[in-house]
């Protein structure tokens, strides 16, 4: 890996466009190297991982909705949309797919400066292949760029310190993959990314207090900015340069300003697209950084069931790192973490809340677990008040350790019980993790996808699928847009929303 030094440059410095961070993603993305055997089979997987995920959710009032605005733009040859046979604008099924897949909070993560979901990069890109009419080899290719420049940025930069929403990172990422998979060239491509990072900076309010619906459409959003930015560039529009190190640029007064240095690592020429390895998927319908502590949790109450009892518990306190601790723990100062009439975002992200079910339902379920009665049980409301976190610095750093082998997502627990006695414990992944426990391959994605649509789409369906995802690279123009999983009629919601479309 290169890494680039990117910083705020004044207009009079005229910073040459091949010293841009934007022109530099470019030249990432037009690079023609091939894409590894290991990748490729990573890309599958998360294929299969959105499609389960977006499955579960299509009946849920936001996928719906935004389901029901794609619709109303039908186009030919245009993109899939989740369990329908509707063809619509392939910046319509990025955003309808985009929903669907971010909505039950359930597919794959990165972490390190900042946050991201990489599979985001799935629905702009694929709906722009079907669209378009590219193979599975383009699809391929430009799926890997899309990762693998969301995972550099996220290493680099942190949007969360300056309250900007990570899907920051996946406008460029999308919109360099989207450059990569059409192979444009290189000035298309920044251009499009520097449109695709400007319309899609926002605050992170989406995530914080009282988190609402559009938590599940902030990522599909910056899809579909992706996709008309691409084809703004293409038909000859240029964007704000330089985009991120410009005087009014992201950097000077979004980010860190003008003292600020970012080391932006970035492939260099003729180096594999590896990005995607580095990212993760998640067992458990929640918040990444609650994974871990899922899995702990079930297992503490499995080895003592009394920890399921209030009464017996005095307190349990969770020794985390920083953003697990100011995002989803106490940290936070959200009195909304602990109200049991919060909505299911709201849930998602409040660990003592997920700690409380865990531990006394023995596991997570995608839906039982946030309804409303299961948040509103007098025992599980005790004992969620009496859980806690706090920062702990060696867990910070483990959340922050540049080292796969060593980074680390969980924590220490110590729960203190009415009579006394101390309990203490500590994971370091999910059991779901590459280094965790029971890692995630091939077999486990497919049981998560066979799992989620029982009882939601035919068991055929799911094994059409599925056989074309394990051609991926070799599939044709007509394979590639059959890539979606239809349910039977009458299975999805039809909608009753009314709106403008």
């Amino acid at each position: 890996m290169q890494h680039h030094d990117v910083r705020a440059h004044k207009s009079a410095e005229n910073l040459p466009r091949e010293e841009q961070l934007a022109w530099k993603i470019a030249q990432v993305a037009v690079d023609p190297v091939e894409v590894e055997a290991d990748v490729a089979e990573m890309i599958g997987n998360r294929i299969i991982d959105n499609a389960a995920v977006a499955i579960a959710s299509l009946n849920r009032a936001p996928v719906v909705s935004a389901r029901e605005q794609a619709q109303r733009h039908p186009f030919k040859p245009g993109a899939a949309i989740f369990g329908v046979e509707e063809r619509v604008s392939p910046e319509w099924a990025a955003w309808a797919n985009g929903v669907a897949v971010r909505e039950l909070d359930y597919h794959d993560t990165f972490l390190a400066a900042d946050y991201s979901h990489p599979a985001d990069n799935i629905p702009p890109i694929l709906a722009v292949a079907q669209h378009v009419g590219c193979d599975g080899r383009a699809l391929v290719r430009g799926l890997a760029t899309g990762y693998e420049i969301q995972v550099d940025l996220v290493r680099a930069i942190s949007l969360h310190k300056h309250k900007i929403d990570h899907v920051a990172h996946l406008g460029p990422s999308a919109a360099a993959g989207i450059g990569t998979m059409l192979g444009l060239d290189d000035e298309t491509i920044f251009q499009a990314v520097g449109q695709a990072l400007h319309t899609t900076t926002a605050t992170r309010q989406s995530r914080k207090g009282e988190i609402s619906t559009w938590k599940a459409h902030a990522p599909a959003f910056a899809g579909k900015m992706a996709v008309e930015s691409v084809d703004r560039a293409m038909r000859g529009q240029t964007s704000p340069v330089p985009i991120y190190e410009g005087e009014d640029g992201v950097i000077a007064w979004l980010l860190d300003g003008w003292e600020a240095a970012y080391s932006v690592p970035l492939p260099g020429p003729g180096e594999p697209k590896r990005g995607i390895l580095d990212t993760y998927t998640k067992e458990h319908s929640a918040e990444y950084q609650a994974q871990a502590w899922i899995d702990l949790a079930r297992k503490l109450g499995a080895e003592r069931p009394e920890l399921r009892d209030p009464e017996r518990v005095e307190s349990i306190v969770l020794h985390t790192s920083h953003h697990t601790h100011y995002v989803i723990g106490s940290g936070a100062n959200d009195p909304q973490k602990y109200d049991p009439t919060a909505s299911r975002e709201t849930l998602d992200h409040s660990i003592p809340y997920i700690v409380a079910v865990a531990l006394q339902d023995g596991g997570w379920h995608h839906v039982d677990s946030y309804a409303p009665g299961r948040a509103a049980r007098p025992d599980t409301i005790e004992l969620w008040n009496r859980i806690s976190t706090v920062e702990e610095p060696i867990w910070t750093e483990r959340y922050h350790d540049p080292d796969p082998d060593k980074k680390a997502f969980g924590g220490r627990i110590v729960i203190t019980l009415t009579d006394g006695e101390t309990i203490e414990d500590e994971i370091f992944v999910a059991d779901a993790h590459p280094a965790g426990a029971r890692p995630f391959g091939r077999a486990e994605y497919v049981q998560k996808l066979r799992t989620l649509a029982q009882g939601i789409v035919e068991d055929a369906e799911i094994d059409r699928f599925l056989a074309l995802v394990e051609r991926l690279p070799e599939l044709t123009v007509d394979e590639v847009r059959q890539l979606n999983v239809l349910a039977p009629a009458g299975t999805v919601d039809t909608g009753t929303t009314n709106g403008i479309f």
